[in-house]
């Protein structure tokens, strides 16, 4: 089965339906592609930043988004000591340059891209294929031309192509696509790991603020969600087999031990399979792009759980993308210079934030979980405490960041 559009989407996420969205208002025809039949996949990036929040604003989508399960996360903060706290981020001081929303939602992601993908449905040029996966690129004279795809339909599955003027890799860190297109990435090292996993939270437990713990070589993130806490393990690279191989209850004492406050309830870990775990990668492509085809969001620059920025510069891509490409796709001239546009415009933002990064992992992560300190650095503790201004700084980096995307004049709605 053969059939035709003018732009394909590899990947039902974030970055994959924003750009759906933008490009149907825009009235582009364009399809969507995602493996699964559904949205509902825990521990996926589940925080939206201001940037983000508005973006929904301008999409006339705020008000729904507002109506989702969240928690509201107004501070980024370290322990210092066993009662006391650091703020490293303030996003209560955001109001300074007029945020709308200065804080971090944290809200399930299945719940807003389901939000996106009934807002695309409402746009005749809009298709959104579930339980379909890219199986592969369609080349022609040295140019991608669509792709290929398995549909899993009621038990059985049949093969087919679809051939688009563009293709765009939304599909992840592991990107098919990207990998076909044989566009290599620059690695950066990365010391750490992750293991992502939940606890109960009781109603008025604690404040909704992300809290970083650490204690004796072991670090850990605990986000306050609605009824539990999602909890970010981070240990040294590589480290996966051992911490199985030692098994659950080793594992539980090694989480009551750096978060104490929690250590009555990890018996609700029954075993290793609720733990699970996240290769950490840091890379960048050197080129976004081929003839024909367009890699967005994590499949162009792979980013660390550090700072949970990785979804919001992902749907910046996207933004930046309908607003370049929209109007070359639908006058169907679009070229490789239209397609390189995009990483120009997003480069800087994209290698800031990865700076930023690995310095962390340098100065704070690494530190810990090798056991050669016990918190963050105490220059920067003393320094925040004596100018708790600074803390707008991170706080500015991480909800909004460096080049952020508006919605452009054909996808702006009012609701």
């Amino acid at each position: 089965m053969t059939e035709r559009t003018t732009c394909v989407v590899a990947g039902g996420g974030p970055a994959g339906m924003v750009l759906g969205l933008l490009l149907a208002r825009a009235g582009v025809e364009v399809t969507v592609l995602e493996k699964h039949g559904d949205f509902l996949r825990d521990f996926r990036g589940d925080t939206v930043h201001p940037s983000t929040m508005q973006l929904l604003d301008e999409l006339g989508l705020g008000e729904p988004f507002a109506k989702l399960p969240q928690t509201r996360l107004e501070e980024v903060a370290f322990p210092v000591g066993e009662h006391d706290r650091v703020t490293i981020g303030d996003l209560l001081r955001l109001r300074l340059v007029g945020t709308r929303h200065p804080y971090i939602a944290i809200a399930p992601q299945w719940d807003l891209l389901n939000l996106l993908a009934e807002a695309a449905a409402e746009e005749p040029t809009f298709t959104l294929r579930m339980r379909t996966e890219v199986t592969g690129l369609i080349r022609e004279g040295g140019r991608v031309t669509g792709v290929r795809y398995r549909a899993t339909e009621d038990g059985g599955s049949r093969n087919g192509e679809i051939r688009a003027d563009l293709t765009v890799a939304a599909d992840g860190r592991w990107s098919l696509a990207r990998q076909e297109a044989n566009l290599v990435a620059k690695e950066y090292p990365v010391p750490i790991d992750a293991w992502w996993f939940r606890l109960g939270r009781r109603t008025g437990e604690t404040p909704d603020v992300l809290t970083p713990t650490m204690r004796r070589g072991r670090f850990a993130i605990v986000i306050p969600r609605e009824g539990y806490h999602q909890i970010a393990y981070i240990g040294r690279k590589g480290a996966d087999p051992q911490l199985r191989q030692r098994g659950i209850e080793a594992f539980r004492d090694d989480v009551a031990e750096v978060i104490p406050g929690l250590a009555d309830r990890v018996g609700e870990l029954a075993s290793m399979d609720d733990i699970k775990h996240l290769d950490v990668r840091l890379n960048r492509l050197r080129r976004w792009h081929t003839d024909g085809l367009l890699c967005i969001g994590d499949a162009a620059h792979a980013m660390s759980p550090v700072g949970g920025v990785g979804i919001n510069l992902a749907v910046q891509d996207a933004v930046a993308a309908a607003t370049l490409l929209a109007e070359p796709l639908r006058r169907g001239t679009l070229t490789t210079a239209d397609l390189a546009k995009l990483r120009t415009r997003r480069l800087l933002p994209t290698v800031l934030v990865q700076w930023l990064q690995r310095f962390l992992h340098r100065m704070v992560v690494e530190p810990v979980v090798t056991g050669r300190r016990m918190g963050p650095p105490k220059p920067v503790v003393e320094f925040l405490r004596r100018v708790p201004q600074a803390s707008f700084v991170p706080a500015y980096l991480i909800g909004i960041g460096v080049r952020p995307e508006h919605a452009p004049a054909f996808a702006r709605r009012t609701g």
